[in-house]
Parts: structure tokens; sequence; C-alpha cells
């Protein structure tokens, strides 16, 4: 999938599947000024958050492949624990193309571990814990033991 189609898909379908979680971002006013910013990256969506500030919400470099989220594009399709996370069939979609987004993109590096190292350190690996009935946010977290 071309950066292009990512950038269409992404500002077509955004509005009806941003779950309005983000408390802190950088409005797009502020994120022109900054030549620094503006001159990496353009702006591909805006998100209004719960107090009705506009925010930067997803960005796209200009010359690298490099696309920042200030949203959760999995929580549409895997996150259950929020009346205020869209599940819509278009939600979900968002969320299969920004992962098969990645994967392409990720595709393209020359970096090819051993196998044995990828094995070791799959997610697979390691126990989710469902915390979902918690209500702190998320359906499930890994908890990684310090070594």
């Amino acid at each position: 999938m071309g950066m292009l189609r990512f950038a269409k898909l992404i500002i077509a379908y955004y509005s009806d599947i941003n779950s309005f979680l983000q408390q802190w971002g950088i409005s797009p006013e502020r994120f022109q000024q900054n030549k620094d910013l503006c001159s990496f990256f353009k702006i591909l969506t805006t998100s209004t958050d719960s107090h009705n500030k506009v925010y930067v919400s997803t960005v796209q470099a200009n010359s690298y492949p490099v696309t920042a989220f200030q949203w959760h594009p999995e929580k549409n399709a895997f996150e259950w624990g929020s009346s205020m996370i869209p599940h819509s069939e278009d939600a979900v979609q968002v969320t299969q193309y920004v992962a098969n987004f990645f994967v392409s993109e990720a595709r393209k590096s020359l970096n090819r571990p051993a196998a044995r190292n990828v094995l070791d350190n799959l997610i697979y690996n390691y126990s989710p814990t469902y915390c979902g009935k918690a209500g702190k946010g998320y359906d499930e977290v890994y908890i990684f033991a310090k070594m």
C-alpha cells in the first residue's frame, strides 16, 4: 500500500473512527509555527479532544517513511472496554489498513534478524493479562518481569 493511498484512506475515514481519548496534543497553529516540524512533517488529520480543542492527530514525513499517530488505530478492532471507542465497519477497516501499512513499510527494511532471535522475541512467548473489567483503559496488557 503506497503512502498516498494510506493518507487518503486515513483522511477519508478518520473523523468517523476517532475515539477522542487524547488529552495532550499540539494545535495545528502551533505545529505550523514550528519551522522544524512543518518542514519535516505534513498534517494528515486533526481531531478535537474532550475539551473541544483541535490537535494534530496524524502526521507523515515529507521525505522519510515516518508516520506518527496521536491516537490508537488498534483500539477500534481490539478494545471493547469503553463505549467511546467506535467499532463500525469503517473503524475496524482503518485498524486493518494501518496494520497493513506498517507491515508494508517494515518489509522495505533490509534488516533481517536471525530466525532464532525472531522466535525468541515473539509476543506469543508471553501471556496477556485481561484487565478490561477493571476499567483501566486496556482490555489486555502484557506484564514483563524485570530482567
